[in-house]
């Protein structure tokens, strides 16, 4: 199935949402009611789900079960990616937590950083080690995904370890351009930019359109 990265990005959206308010308008849901929460147009729901093998009642629109199943089926690796949190200071942190609260097959076995007052210490049950001991739990915890939330200045060779240890997907939180590997998956969080984009359009509210 070919699926770009946009396309998956919206399909977690509306399982998400489909999640938290279980049944908007009963047992089923309509592609502009769905559209509509998430401020998208409901052909482009409709295309999305269709991309997935699904398609409406006319009358009562998609069942809202069926839906979360579906999506979970295609985007859900089955038995889940085992993560690693790399800095565990504040923002670390606060991404552990939220992942954990989270119903969600990602799961968050790790955390790794340089501080000696983190290392040994548990984040809702998440361990912090060592960052110079990163190759042997990830290759020992299986860890193929990692989220990087440390310094500017360690965030490349922080990286370059991940990847030679076996970490096929990273999701920065730095603010540095990273190199990595055609093989590695690589997502940018990138807040500044979010935030002057944000500063921008509502400066301009008629180039938002």
């Amino acid at each position: 199935m070919d699926l770009s990265p946009r396309t998956i990005e919206r399909l977690s959206k509306y399982r998400r949402l489909l999640e938290k308010y279980k049944k908007p308008d009963g047992d089923y849901i309509f592609s502009h009611h769905l559209a509509r929460l998430l401020d998208l147009t409901s052909v482009q729901v409709r295309r999305d789900l269709m991309l997935i093998g699904l398609t409406g009642n006319q009358r009562k629109g998609y069942n809202i079960r069926e839906l979360i199943q579906i999506i979970g089926k295609t985007i859900d690796e089955e038995q889940g990616h085992n993560i690693a949190i790399v800095g565990m200071g504040n923002l670390g942190r606060a991404v552990t937590r939220f992942i954990r609260k989270n119903k969600t097959k990602m799961n968050i076995v790790a955390g790794f950083d340089i501080d000696p007052v983190k290392i040994s210490e548990e984040v809702d049950g998440v361990p912090c080690y060592h960052v110079s001991t990163i190759r042997s739990y990830i290759k020992k915890l299986s860890v193929d995904i990692a989220v990087l939330t440390t310094s500017a200045d360690a965030a490349q060779d922080i990286t370059d370890l991940l990847v030679n240890s076996g970490v096929r997907g990273l999701l920065n939180f730095t603010s540095v351009h990273l190199d990595v590997p055609s093989r590695v998956y690589l997502k940018d969080y990138d807040i500044m930019t979010s935030l002057e984009e944000i500063g921008f359009f509502i400066k301009h509210p008629e180039k938002s359109i």
